[in-house]
């Protein structure tokens, strides 16, 4: 210690012995090993091996108590003590060439040091305001709302205060100058800008650089922040609820488009179902050969690519083996659970049994009355939908419209009961209608090679 304080001082050591880091850290002392059997511990009886060995590690040091961190830490850092002599400081003066006044300060520096610049001068970092001559400010830069004068006050300042605007337009109208024109700070931001942009043009500058200001863009800007921060909170309770009612007619548009759209594909495959009867019907009247010829496929109903959600989609077996019409039949694990409850109950109310003999006929004809039936029932749930739809809305215009009454025409009224999901009448009328035009196909069709029985039990059956 006292050799240190002798360094600092700048005082002659002593004659006496010089301490060393290695007395002052102690690390010169030898190390005592201990002999190799008292290191040694013995597994106590009847500890397993593998418990044992988890209690010590290859050093065979005893387990902590608590959790320890063995990593490096401030705390086992060793002092690094150097035996060179200590640089000395002096206490020096020192001028900051970011300052124009030229005022000297005092600090502690290395004597190594003297003479060089302040190092903290070169973190000061000026903007270049440019300048202009009188003849380019005749030529180019004269205008009718800023003078000669208060151009030159602006660039000034600009220079002063680095363009800081908000420091220029608070000092504007200031002292000698309190009777000049006010000025805001996007009319000092424009005159600047606008004066830039012209010395670049006239100067052959790139034109990419010039810098673009729209005074009255800012102003209204400001002018809708000001109002936006102005708000009462009954104002911005009110907004919050128009915003929850525009969200909410959103919504309500979406699901009525979504209807909208499914009400055209139920309307689309009623107007196939019909083209695909016509042709049935004309089918019928050309005359049958006594020789059996292969059943042409019918033409499906409802196209299942574009309708995939309204029908269903019955398995078409063509791999190669043997295989059953039955399986033709079944009804795919997609479908929803409603839907086939539906078609069963259809066909119990018409007395077709749900598994009936699966000839080629009866197959095709018994997918497509099933796949009628799906369609009549989203075509009564549409309608049933739309009209309730109908009346909501009436409901709604004649409370926003207490004088007047929303007249909805009688006609179609009329329509939409006769599809009403309500009416079982109607519903029966309509599949008996499926019924008969799919016995009367099965009539029309050569059955020469089926056997009489099992024909007299399909038409019993259809």
């Amino acid at each position: 210690m006292t050799e240190d304080i002798r360094d600092i001082l700048d005082i002659d050591r002593g004659s006496g012995p010089q301490v060393s880091k290695e007395d002052i850290l102690g690390t010169n002392k030898k190390k005592v090993s201990l002999p190799s059997g008292n290191r040694q511990n013995r597994r106590p009886e009847g500890m397993a091996r593998e418990v044992y060995a988890l209690l010590y590690n290859d050093k065979k040091d005893v387990p902590p108590v608590i959790e320890t961190e063995t990593g490096p830490t401030y705390k086992l850092q060793k002092a690094r003590l150097g035996m060179r002599r200590v640089r000395p400081w002096i206490w020096a003066p020192f001028i900051n060439p970011a300052r124009e006044d030229g005022v000297a300060f005092f600090h502690w520096r290395r004597v190594a040091d003297e003479g060089k610049e302040y190092p903290f001068a070169k973190f000061n970092k000026k903007i270049e305001i440019p300048s202009y001559t009188d003849i380019e400010y005749k030529e180019h830069l004269e205008s009718e709302t800023w003078s000669r004068e208060e151009t030159d006050r602006l660039f000034d300042m600009c220079q002063r205060f680095d363009l800081r605007f908000i420091v220029i337009q608070g000092r504007w109208n200031l002292e000698e100058y309190e009777n000049a024109v006010k000025r805001s700070t996007e009319d000092l931001k424009d005159r600047y800008y606008s004066v830039c942009n012209t010395l670049t043009k006239i100067r052959g500058g790139n034109i990419n650089e010039a810098k673009m200001f729209d005074a009255e863009h800012e102003t209204r800007r400001k002018q809708q922040l000001e109002r936006l921060f102005s708000r009462t909170p009954k104002q911005i309770e009110e907004e919050q609820m128009l915003l929850q009612e525009l969200r909410k007619i959103e919504a309500r548009k979406r699901d009525r488009d979504r209807k909208t759209q499914d009400l055209q594909k139920l309307i689309s495959a009623v107007d196939k179902q019909n083209d695909s009867r016509k042709s049935l019907k004309i089918d019928k009247k050309t005359p049958h050969h006594r020789k059996r010829i292969a059943v042409p496929v019918r033409p499906t109903r409802v196209d299942p690519n574009n309708f995939e959600a309204t029908t269903i989609k019955f398995p078409d077996i063509k791999n190669s083996g043997v295989s059953t019409r039955s399986q033709r039949m079944k009804i795919p694990a997609n479908v929803s659970q409603k839907k086939v409850k539906n078609v069963e109950q259809a066909l119990q109310s018409l007395k077709i049994k749900l598994n009936p003999i699966p000839t080629e006929e009866v197959c095709q004809n018994y997918n497509d009355l099933r796949n009628e039936i799906v369609l009549l029932n989203e075509l009564k749930a549409a309608c049933s939908s739309s009209d309730f739809e109908l009346q909501t809305l009436k409901h709604q215009y004649e409370t926003l419209n207490p004088d007047g009454a929303l007249k909805i025409e009688p006609v179609l009224m009329e329509e939409i009961a006769s599809l009403s999901v309500n009416e079982d009448e109607n519903d029966e009328e309509t599949v008996i209608k499926i019924k008969q035009e799919n016995k009367e196909q099965l009539e029309t069709r050569d059955v020469t090679s089926t056997p009489r029985s099992v024909s007299k039990s399909v038409l019993d059956m259809i």
